[in-house]
């Protein structure tokens, strides 16, 4: 008699959790269909767990996130700071999350009398929307690479991303008015002599922070130095023959991390990447799967200390063989 007892309640509790966890049932609606009362249900849901009939189960992406950064570190010595997302996110609310996180970790970053070179791009531009108010005294910001063209000066754009810098810590900007790309490797020696430049590029070189994001021409995000009039099609035409995966800064840079002597850096504004490893911190904000040879590359080429990245890029490089 106690054994059918026994059978009848776990027989009930099993129905009462089949209801409530996989259809979604409320307790109410149960009580009715079972033709009891509410707080029956309740009990009979709490003899499921306690009799091990419901295994609950809370998987934190918090700890899963932790391993990857973890793998990460010990792999290609970088930091990682992973931004936790579901698989359904779109490209453009990854980049919005990413940026969102890049921003509040940069106030952890700067802090007063420091250089932090800035790169303009989709990504940084984003991230200057999601700075946190930091107030430091006697710190720098200077733009990377000249943001012009043939069809505007790119003022306006870089000097809106660098004065959102700026305002948000307080701090001074330096600008730096050239184009991105100089017809001439010629005309860009000449103007690197010239005393305003050399004043841009001697905070360059004190720099203990640099931002940037990664250019790919196959994001989904486009990244600007593809679509905003840079490139002409002589253009790509070199870099796809000598095997340009991405760039930062408008500097190129191959799958292997080679960079030196593909044609357009010579006319490129951009610091070498030579000059990039020597910068303290490094940090690059990246997001969306199609930027993971341009994450790889840069990785490789050594330029990369901390990278903001959404959880599936950071899985996909970690799963990398």
């Amino acid at each position: 008699m106690d054994e059918t007892r026994h059978d009848t309640k776990t027989a009930a509790a099993l129905t009462a959790a089949k209801l409530y966890y996989l259809q979604d049932m409320t307790m109410d609606a149960i009580a009715r269909e079972l033709s009891t009362s509410r707080s029956s249900v309740s009990r009979l849901l709490a003899s499921a767990r306690e009799s091990g009939l419901v295994d609950i189960r809370i998987n934190s992406p918090f700890e899963r996130v932790g391993r990857i950064e973890e793998q990460l570190r010990d792999r290609f010595r970088i930091n990682a700071h992973i931004v936790p997302m579901s698989g359904i996110v779109n490209d453009v609310e990854r980049l919005e999350r990413v940026s969102l996180t890049a921003g509040r970790l940069l106030s952890q970053f700067v802090e007063s009398n420091m250089v932090v070179g800035v790169a303009w791009g989709s990504t940084i531009s984003m991230v200057s929307r999601s700075l946190v108010q930091k107030e430091v005294h006697s710190t720098t910001f200077v733009q990377l690479n000249g943001a012009g063209n043939t069809q505007t000066s790119g003022l306006e754009y870089s000097s809106d991303i660098l004065q959102r810098f700026g305002q948000a810590f307080g701090a001074n900007v330096e600008q730096f008015p050239v184009p991105a790309f100089f017809d001439n490797p010629v005309t860009r020696d000449a103007m690197w002599q010239e005393r305003s430049t050399r004043r841009v590029l001697a905070f360059q070189s004190k720099m203990d922070i640099a931002v940037f994001g990664l250019g790919s021409p196959q994001a989904e995000v486009p990244s600007r130095v593809y679509v905003g009039g840079y490139l002409n099609r002589d253009d790509y035409r070199m870099l796809r023959e000598d095997g340009a995966i991405g760039d930062v800064a408008t500097v190129f840079f191959r799958a292997d991390g080679s960079w030196r002597d593909i044609r357009l850096n010579a006319r490129s504004t951009g610091p070498g990447l030579d000059r990039l490893r020597r910068v303290p911190r490094r940090v690059c904000v990246v997001s969306g799967a199609a930027k993971l040879g341009s994450l790889r590359a840069a990785i490789a080429a050594g330029i990369v200390t901390d990278a903001v990245l959404d959880e599936t890029l950071a899985r996909l490089l970690s799963e990398e063989n």
